[in-house]
């Protein structure tokens, strides 16, 4: 075969391989190197089961949201996050609730604010922003956990 053959043949089968891995990859994954629809840019991140929200932060969601609030300190490369995460996105947030998605990496300003020293910690604040109760769901990362710890 020659040369140039070769080298059709070859980027024929990358290009197949391609394809076959974006389209056979599991649901809810990004192939390396692709970008995914940033969560960030939605301020409703989901409207739960039970009729409470889980929200993405925004500096006028505790002035402008209903209800009890409460921030989570999440980072998308935390197992524990994710597998709370996941928990809010399977079960629903409790009826009345606001759970607020605060990107644990970007936010330092709202971690010092509120002595938030790991990722997977909840926030309780009033309607100005102000601490009322935290917890950190590192050892036991459940949304029972948390519902449990904030009664």
């Amino acid at each position: 075969m020659s040369k140039k053959l070769t080298s059709i043949v070859i980027l024929a089968l990358l290009m197949l391989f391609s394809i076959g891995f974006i389209v056979l990859r599991p649901q809810g994954t990004t192939a390396p190197g692709a970008t995914r629809p940033s969560s960030t840019t939605r301020s409703q991140v989901t409207q739960s089961k039970n009729s409470g929200s889980y929200l993405e932060y925004s500096s006028d969601i505790i002035q402008n949201t209903k209800g009890r609030k409460l921030l989570f300190f999440h980072a998308p490369w935390c197992p524990q996050c994710r597998a709370i995460e996941n928990d809010i996105n399977e079960q629903g947030v409790p009826e009345s609730w606001n759970i607020i998605k605060v990107d644990y990496d970007s936010s330092q300003d709202l971690r010092q604010k509120y002595g938030v020293t790991i990722q997977t910690t909840f926030v309780e604040v009033d309607n100005s922003g102000e601490l009322i109760k935290k917890y950190v769901a590192y050892e036991e990362p459940t949304l029972s956990a948390v519902t449990r710890n904030f009664p």
